[in-house]
């Protein structure tokens, strides 16, 4: 009699156990180059949104509001590379964005170079700039590093303050003298153009970025975020590997200067202040640091706030409300502020953090009773 053995039937994995996939699980891939789509085939749509824009969104006025929230949401992903996902606070960000913008101006303006060339030559010196500047600002760690990123910044500042070599214009700034710009990004009617030009900006920043963190060396700067011992306990240097994030993060800020120029027509001193990189660490926090989309979407809410409400500020509802609310109101910093504590205080992990929060919340309303 011969033994035959039978195979045991797979174990079947109770229902409730089994993770169930959305039918939008699959198309979630895409959702980034749908988005890339829809924004720009933006500037060919009509639609006006009162109260949120000041005109239909093929206007001059919203593609340049637009083209600016772009822009720094650019500015907030490449800062996130140094704060969000290697865990360093520079104060001093703001420096590498004003060489790109004073860079491509004087080089336009002053010395009458191409745009093109003007562009290569600031974006290169930004990134040499950055990497100098952050061979030596690395030699420390913690508040020292940020302390010194400051001091570099403020000697920045105070160069294009006093309008050092007669280059920066001082307090009023430096005009761009557009006669040097090609035809098509020059004029109302082309700000369309301006508009598509900070979208590429926007694109190529988030896919360096992404690429950065998903690669081995994106890995590193993860383990330095979390614990920098170990890091070189493993055999690696630290300082080489946050030598290479600072460079990068300021060269893509220097090539958001280029870009920024464009879009207002000139370089003005306040791009210089502390208070830009300040801003800037408002608008990763407030999107979510280290994550792939929230700085960009808080560098992208916090520019359009900062903008819309100086207008709300001096319109007529906020006028003819008693004192006590029309002067608070009126202060866009004020309302910021306070949109930014009830954000941190609702929301930790910023914008990012909105879908995993409501899920658990949305469950429960679809449960039947």
């Amino acid at each position: 009699m011969t033994n035959s053995v039978v195979d045991a039937p797979p174990a079947q994995v109770p229902d409730e156990l089994t993770p169930k996939r959305s039918r939008w699980h699959g198309l979630r891939p895409y959702l980034p180059l749908v988005a890339l789509v829809v924004a720009a085939i933006l500037p060919y749509s009509k639609l006006n949104l009162p109260g949120i824009f000041e005109g239909p969104l093929n206007s001059p006025g919203t593609l340049q509001l637009l083209a600016i929230c772009l822009v720094f949401g650019g500015l907030a992903a490449g800062y996130d590379l140094l704060f969000g996902r290697t865990g360093m606070l520079s104060f001093g960000h703001a420096l590498y964005f004003a060489a790109g913008v004073y860079g491509t101006d004087i080089l336009v303006t002053e010395a009458g170079l191409p745009l093109w060339q003007a562009a290569v030559l600031t974006v290169v010196g930004g990134t040499t700039l950055a990497a100098l500047l952050g061979a030596v600002a690395l030699r420390t760690v913690g508040i020292a590093f940020a302390m010194v990123t400051l001091a570099f910044a403020q000697v920045g500042a105070i160069l294009v303050a006093r309008d050092f070599g007669g280059l920066t214009g001082g307090e009023e700034g430096l005009p761009l003298d557009v006669s040097g710009l090609p035809p098509a990004l020059v004029g109302v009617t082309n700000t369309v153009n301006l508009y598509w030009l900070a979208l590429a900006y926007l694109a190529i920043v988030v896919l360096v970025v992404h690429r950065v963190s998903a690669s081995p060396t994106g890995r590193v700067l993860a383990g330095l975020r979390d614990d920098e011992r170990r890091i070189g306990v493993l055999g690696l240097d630290p300082y080489r590997f946050k030598l290479v994030a600072f460079t990068l993060a300021g060269g893509l800020a220097s090539a958001g200067g280029v870009v920024y120029v464009l879009i207002v027509g000139g370089a003005s001193p306040h791009i210089t202040s502390s208070e830009l990189t300040l801003s800037l660490l408002v608008m990763v926090v407030l999107g979510g640091p280290g994550t792939r989309w929230g700085p960009v979407l808080g560098g992208v809410l916090y520019m359009y706030l900062d903008h819309r409400l100086t207008a709300f500020g001096s319109s007529e509802a906020v006028n003819s409300l008693p004192a006590f609310l029309s002067h608070p109101l009126s202060q866009p910093l004020f309302v910021l502020g306070t949109v930014f504590i009830l954000a941190v205080y609702f929301f930790p992990g910023g914008l990012a953090s909105l879908r995993s929060r409501l899920t658990p919340v949305l469950a429960a309303l679809r449960r039947p009773r």
